[in-house]
């Protein structure tokens, strides 16, 4: 069994697990683009993010079309039943936040031209248009036109319920069973023998309920940033852009709540389990309005000598703010440590949700993670004040609170340095994403679409250095990271 074990990868189990077409029916291929997000999905098809949530409301089930996605596009990412796009590779936009969500995706299907302003997605000689049906399957990265039947996987119905209920879906087909009971077999044993915990990526109550129906036993990350995509953005855009103590202070006061209520909802679904809450870490960009947009909307009010001042300010800070590569600027620990009060605000909420709990006879177990750390400075300075946060409201609910503290190792400098920097953390978490980024100098979101598959063909690379896993380790002996009885090793 030690043996099948090794010659059983998680990308065949991962086959097992989604939604897939009926293979019995026949199918009109559309194009091919790369499988990122497994699963299969059938729906009209929507361009834009309005169009999504307004027909997902009406009952109907859509498919997202976009060129490529953005941060803006989480609610109609959120609505769809799938995302397709033309642009981008397994580790772009959509794919990671698909993945995330568990959402069906195709990618860099570039044979589309998505034309937004026309209405229309073009394929050589077909266009089509919103409310056309198309299918995706996110595992082979196929794209076919119209209805294609969906069935359940009986492999996931047995991850989810047990073996019983996945004997059931199988129904009497001897090879599924058969198939049922050896990943049955398979998962046991991996059980017995592990050494290491499973935990879960999750940023919402819903993502969390889920990923624990399915065996998590915490989570390892919960990006706070993207509880501030979509209508929430707004505050993270007043708090960077404020003029003054007096604006930020009132940002921060709107946040706290909102934080404060994000943070009850995941622990308590997490009750019991370790959740590791990365304090925010948006690239400034994702946050501010566009400053094409914004420069244009002034011009043209200037011109009609209608300008309105709030626009003529908030265009002066965007244009002292803006950045040429903002993926390496303004973001992380950088932007905790130049604005006042943020990452405080992040602590002093998860503490007060973990109190809240415990008076409620609930176990939270939060850890907080300071994101983008290279010198060991950083996690020294943010861990006093967020120390100084959490003993503050222990002391106001008169309990003992403590809440481990660690960093992400996401930068080459922070991974050369880890000997002093863990010297300050009570855990290490490995950034694989941003440490790719950085160490090989690839843009996740541009180069597996770009030249990845000349470079596989060539045997340069074997596999996208960008499709890791995301581990964890503990540290700094002196403060237990774990609770008792927890798995040495967590990933």
């Amino acid at each position: 069994m030690d043996e099948a074990l090794t010659r059983c990868t998680g990308d065949q189990l991962s086959q097992l697990l989604f939604p897939q077409f009926d293979g019995a029916t026949e199918r009109t291929p559309l194009t091919r683009g790369l499988g990122a997000s497994p699963g299969a999905a059938v729906g009209e098809i929507v361009l834009d993010n309005a169009a999504a949530v307004a027909r997902a409301a009406e009952g109907g089930t859509v498919i997202l079309v976009r060129r490529e996605t953005n941060p803006d596009d989480l609610e109609g990412m959120i609505a769809a039943a799938g995302v397709l796009t033309a642009r981008g590779g397994k580790t772009s936009h959509a794919a990671v936040v698909a993945r995330g969500m568990g959402k069906c995706a195709v990618v860099g299907a570039d044979t589309l031209d998505v034309d937004t302003a026309a209405g229309t997605v073009t394929v050589g000689d077909v266009v089509l248009h919103p409310g056309d049906t198309v299918a995706i399957d996110g595992t082979t990265g196929e794209v076919f036109l119209g209805e294609v039947p969906v069935v359940d996987s009986p492999v996931m119905v047995y991850v989810a319920s047990g073996l019983e209920a996945g004997l059931a879906a199988a129904g009497d087909d001897p090879e599924t069973r058969a198939l049922v009971t050896a990943v049955d077999r398979v998962l046991g044993h991996a059980d017995d023998v592990r050494r290491m915990a499973v935990r879960t990526n999750a940023d919402t109550a819903d993502d969390a309920r889920r990923a624990r129906e399915r065996g998590a036993q915490g989570i390892g990350l919960c990006r706070t940033e993207h509880q501030f995509l979509g209508d929430r953005r707004i505050h993270i855009e007043r708090l960077v852009l404020a003029d003054g103590d007096e604006q930020r202070d009132a940002a921060l006061a709107d946040l706290l709540p909102l934080q404060r209520g994000d943070f009850t909802e995941l622990l308590e679904v997490m009750d019991g389990l370790p959740t590791t809450i990365r304090l925010i870490d948006p690239p400034l960009h994702e946050f501010l309005p566009d400053i094409t947009d914004l420069a244009v909307k002034v011009a043209l009010a200037e011109r009609d000598g209608e300008a309105d001042p709030d626009d003529v300010r908030r265009l002066a800070a965007v244009r002292r703010m803006h950045e040429q590569n903002p993926m390496l600027g303004l973001r992380g620990v950088r932007l905790g440590l130049t604005l006042p009060g943020l990452f405080a605000l992040q602590v002093r909420a998860v503490a007060e949700a973990t109190v809240t709990l415990r008076a409620a006879g609930k176990d939270p177990r939060p850890e907080i993670m300071v994101p983008l750390v290279g010198s060991v400075r950083e996690l020294q300075i943010v861990r006093e004040q967020a120390e100084e946060v959490v003993a503050e409201v222990a002391a106001a609910a008169g309990v003992a609170l403590t809440i481990p503290i660690g960093c992400m190792i996401e930068l080459p400098r922070a991974a050369l340095t880890a000997h002093r920097i863990a010297e300050e953390a009570d855990f290490f978490s490995f950034g694989t994403n941003d440490l790719t980024q950085t160490t090989w100098g690839f843009s996740r979101d541009d180069v597996e679409g770009a030249f990845f598959a000349e470079y596989l063909h060539n045997g340069v690379l074997t596999i996208s250095p960008s499709r890791r896993s995301t581990p964890t380790a503990s540290g700094r002996s002196s403060r237990p990271a774990w609770p008792a009885g927890a798995p040495p090793s967590p990933t």
